[in-house]
């Protein structure tokens, strides 16, 4: 575990001015119905921010400690699916939005699941998949990885657990409803007071941004360079908060900000810019979603401003592709070059694919993958060099790679249909 330190500059310059801009909102007010929470500080206002550098930045209240509360599920969630695999944990949640509010009483007609982890009947459920062999070991697991997803150890806050253990009938509820469909393993008093007390796990907006930029970091926490969950469980994780994290207003969120995202009722809002950052901010009032009237107001300007939606258009960079071709005194002579710069992904190595297939007469001749300035070069885009590769040399070309130690290595899941 290591501590984080805050980085002044622009960027902290930029979060100090979301919070100039939007302390003046009044809406919105507390979760009342659980007792300790409506003590909060309504003034409460905090933004993190944390770089996949793992570099920190934070303005206003980001250091005041809060409880997790609904935060927690795609945490959560990303430990069940790191014990158990998808194909397993979507047989106990399903993974659609469900066009509710974050604690109704439904379960889908004909499995009996609940709707998804981000949904509280869902939450539960997923809080039960999470193996151990009593209830301490497995909300140990629990907070173990809540704890190295913020690079800190955490801890619960014990009058918040008390609060919502005394006035959790709701959840209760849910939880035998699981259970009399078949749908929650094991015993629901148990999973629903683990739930409780994972609710309950004290946590600060700076916390939550490492939280989420380990997230968008392929599951490895950018500050501590702990690797938390894989990067697949990661992406599964993200595109569940996407479509619903922000409870029946997802579609909503989707649209205006565009980023997977995650809200709480004590206040905390996460989101997440793949391989970009994780930011987190904290204040109390609510709206009737359930979400953080100020962080949504913040989030949805930032996105905005600096064009953070998902479905943009990427930035465009220089060329990727550079081809030269050296004449010879005929076609079986010939030598065409395409030298590669900077990171291949699909866009990348389809120019290349391009140029290789075109370059050059159509038989004979030798082709030169040149990719000595390339920096990296990601699985897929090296599965299909392989395969253009070898379609090449299939018909009659004589091909070489210079510095292609990449497209050497084992391509991992997913390679059927490509070779080479």
């Amino acid at each position: 575990m290591v501590t984080y330190r805050p980085t002044p500059g622009v960027v902290t310059d930029a979060l100090a001015e979301l919070l100039e801009r939007f302390a003046p909102l009044r809406e919105g007010s507390l979760a009342d119905y659980i007792p300790q929470l409506a003590l909060a500080d309504p003034d409460d206002f905090g933004i993190a921010l944390v770089s996949m550098e793992g570099h920190c930045y934070q303005a206003g209240r980001a250091d005041v400690p809060f409880t997790v509360q609904s935060v927690s599920k795609p945490f959560v969630y990303a430990l069940a699916l790191s014990r158990l695999g998808l194909e397993e944990v979507t047989r106990w949640v399903g993974t659609e939005p469900s066009g509710d509010v974050f604690n109704a009483i439904s379960l889908e007609p004909r499995t009996g699941r609940p709707a998804n982890a981000m949904i509280n009947a869902g939450a539960i459920a997923t809080t039960a998949l999470v193996p151990g062999t009593t209830p301490e070991e497995r909300f140990g697991h629990i907070l173990d990885c809540l704890s190295r997803f913020a690079g800190r150890c955490l801890d619960v806050d014990e009058d918040v657990y008390a609060s919502e253990a005394r006035t959790g009938d709701r959840n209760r509820a849910l939880a035998f409803l699981l259970s009399s469909a078949g749908t929650l393993p094991g015993d629901p008093s148990e999973a629903v007071d683990t739930y409780f007390r994972q609710c309950s796990v004290r946590v600060t907006a700076a916390d939550l941004a490492v939280m989420t930029a380990t997230l968008a970091n392929s599951g490895v926490n950018p500050v501590t360079g702990e690797t938390v969950v894989s990067e697949e469980v990661a992406v599964q994780v993200l595109a569940v908060m996407a479509s619903c994290g922000m409870y029946d207003a997802s579609g909503d969120w989707l649209l205006r900000v565009g980023l997977p995202a995650k809200s709480g009722v004590s206040g905390g809002l996460v989101a997440a810019g793949p391989a970009r950052f994780g930011i987190a901010v904290f204040s109390p009032p609510l709206d009737v979603h359930g979400n953080s009237v100020r962080g949504v107001a913040a989030l949805r300007d930032l996105s905005e401003r600096f064009g953070l939606h998902l479905m943009r258009r990427p930035v465009q960079l220089a060329p990727t592709v550079a081809p030269t071709v050296v004449p010879g005194t005929g076609p079986a002579d010939e030598e065409v070059r395409l030298a590669a710069r900077g990171f291949l992904d699909f866009t990348a190595a389809e120019r290349l694919l391009h140029g290789l297939a075109h370059g050059g007469p159509e038989s004979g001749g030798r082709v030169v993958l040149d990719l000595t300035d390339a920096t990296g070069v990601d699985p897929f885009a090296a599965r299909l060099l392989r395969a253009a590769l070898a379609r090449l040399e299939g018909s009659g070309r004589r091909t070489s790679v210079v510095g292609g130690e990449a497209l050497a290595r084992d391509a991992g899941p997913g390679s059927a249909g490509f070779s080479g």
